[in-house]
């Protein structure tokens, strides 16, 4: 080849990917603003490129190249109005089901609307145009980076994913004229398995994440065990992951260490369910997404497959003869090693978990408030037989009393449970007006500020006592009064308990619990100093060098880089 390929890495991986989704027909249409992308193709002899003057009809032409070849084509033209002149080929591929994809090159986002030439906006599209529409951003960075591997992968395998349709990129360009690279790259490829095509699962450890998760059925459950017996895994769960099997790892009490057990680096990551709650610290080389909705999502930046299936017939597929299972019996004995070191606790939300998490009764429903409540939770087990559910759709504090209160007013027969901090608890009061339900029981954790962000570990610790007064929001709600939320109890007839320290909570622990004992409250105040005290406590049972090993609860892993990057600097 006399040319390279351009040195935008956006285009980089779009041409890559190509290739490896098998797609090489492409049609041009002449301009500017797409010459990186062209002049990278036109002399790979890989693709067949063809030329088309009027937009319009290179569109209409990619329908009868589609229908006939039976392949995905490619059409891609400049600025301006070019892009507007598909409409009608694609609305035609819209409605014949013909995989069309539009690569539309733009300049940067910022000049839409600011009457810069040749600039229009391309962020939406009609509903019967494109089945799915991705922008490709300039990359500066390997979030950047990865998110465009993702974004294209997931756009090349619209186009025949279930019915087959037309698909639009919109490609941002830099005008590089730099044609010097000889040897494209070879990127992360995703594929989608619907009924065959199953890759080798990879030998070494292996663990099954699950998300958030309605119950398991006990085939479902018997299914994950026979996996994990055939493939040395372990299923990494937090509460509202529900899966009560033999391989249950309630990951948070090891993960959170600052020590490396080896329990957090994985050869794959299987990742089932919905939004997990605790930001369990862990890796994958690669990871799989199990789904019957065979959606791309990439929490990790490592996807390499989506399985479009029920749970069940993936893990049947893979499960073969007995193999050691070497890392569950890590997570099992490190875990009991933990929990006989387990150090004195004040009076604190991870107290109160320590000493009432294995009591809630078997067979009912605890919900947990988002964030602090919900991760020093997941340090204790619950009871087999407790479902557990926390607002982490949205992750938001603004529901999780409400979520609950329509929970058991919908199964008024199932004991529910509900633990929350202050500031959930007032930002959704409103909802205590309505008619609570005699199977109710709320404990309210009371330390009058934000908690969650007068951790040690989380960013805000920066600003220390300074982040009280709008980062943590410390003084509502009364600060602490114990006449609002008591009184507001009398009126509404819910039975009230309040306790301020360890002997106060435990004479009133086993009455809440207490089963068909009608609705009740227990306020627990603590203080965030305490809170704050008991976390540290409980992540540095078994400690190491901090430097390398500080874990922030609330951070990407960029930031847990750049903030051992900064430790070695001091």
């Amino acid at each position: 080849m006399k040319y390279g390929y351009t040195d935008e890495i956006n285009i980089l991986i779009l041409i890559s990917l190509l290739k490896e989704h098998n797609i090489k027909k492409i049609i041009v249409s002449p301009g500017t603003t797409h010459i990186s992308f062209v002049g990278s193709v036109q002399f790979d002899p890989y693709f067949e490129v063809f030329s088309a003057v009027d937009e319009r009809a290179a569109a209409f032409m990619a329908c009868g190249l589609a229908q006939e070849s039976g392949e995905a084509v490619v059409l891609t033209c400049t600025g301006a109005t070019a892009s507007r002149n598909y409409i009608p080929g694609l609305t035609e591929a819209y409605y014949r089901k013909l995989p069309v994809l539009a690569v539309t090159a733009t300049q940067h986002n910022g000049k839409v609307g600011n009457y810069v030439a040749q600039v229009i906006d391309r962020r939406e599209q009609f509903p019967d145009l494109v089945k799915k529409s991705v922008q490709l951003p300039t990359v500066y960075s390997r979030e950047d980076e990865q998110y465009t591997i993702t974004a294209v992968n997931d756009a090349l395998l619209e186009l025949t994913h279930g019915s087959a349709g037309p698909v639009h990129i919109n490609l941002f360009t830099t005008y590089s004229n730099n044609f010097t690279v000889k040897k494209l790259p070879e990127y992360r490829v995703i594929r989608r398995v619907v009924k065959d095509g199953f890759p080798d699962i990879p030998e070494g450890k292996i663990g099954i994440f699950v998300g958030a998760h309605a119950a398991f059925s006990q085939e479902e459950t018997d299914a994950i065990d026979r996996f994990c017996e055939s493939n040395n895994a372990v299923v990494i769960c937090d509460h509202i992951s529900n899966y009560r099997g033999k391989y249950r790892f309630l990951a948070s009490l090891i993960n959170y260490q600052e020590y490396d057990f080896g329990t957090e680096d994985f050869d794959l990551i299987i990742y089932i369910g919905y939004v997990h709650g605790t930001y369990i610290p862990f890796s994958g080389k690669r990871l799989w997404r199990v789904n019957k909705d065979g959606v791309i999502r990439d929490p990790y930046e490592n996807l390499t497959y989506v399985f479009e299936m029920d749970e069940i017939d993936f893990f049947n597929h893979y499960s073969n003869p007995k193999k050691n299972n070497t890392i569950y019996k890590k997570c099992v004995s490190t875990t009991n090693e933990i929990l006989q070191k387990i150090p004195e606790l004040p009076y604190s939300n991870m107290w109160i978990a320590k000493e009432t998490a294995g009591r809630i009764p078997k067979n009912s429903v605890l919900h947990i408030g988002i964030l602090n409540t919900l991760r020093v939770w997941n340090y204790f087990e619950t009871t087999d037989g407790v479902l557990c559910y926390a607002n982490t759709g949205g992750f938001g504090i603004d529901g999780c009393l409400s979520s609950f209160l329509g929970s058991a007013r919908i199964n008024e027969e199932i004991e529910h449970y509900m633990v929350i901090g202050d500031l959930a608890f007032f930002y959704d009061l409103n909802t205590m007006f309505n008619v609570i339900p005699p199977n109710v029981h709320i404990m309210l954790i009371n330390n009058g500020v934000g908690t969650e962000f007068k951790n040690y570990n989380h960013r805000a610790s920066y600003f220390g006592d300074d982040a009280d007064s709008y980062i943590a929001a410390k003084g509502h709600n009364g600060f602490k009064n114990i006449r609002i939320v008591r009184d507001l109890c009398m009126d509404l007839g819910i039975r009230y308990m309040s306790a301020s320290n360890k002997k106060e909570f435990l004479a009133h622990r086993d009455e809440w619990l207490k089963k068909n004992s009608g609705p009740v409250l227990l306020e627990a105040f603590t203080t965030d100093k305490d809170e704050n005290d008991a976390l540290k406590r409980m992540n540095t049972i078994i400690t190491t060098d901090t430097s390398l090993k500080y874990k922030f609860m609330h951070s990407s892993k960029i930031e847990r880089f750049l903030k051992i990057r900064r430790e070695k600097i001091k």
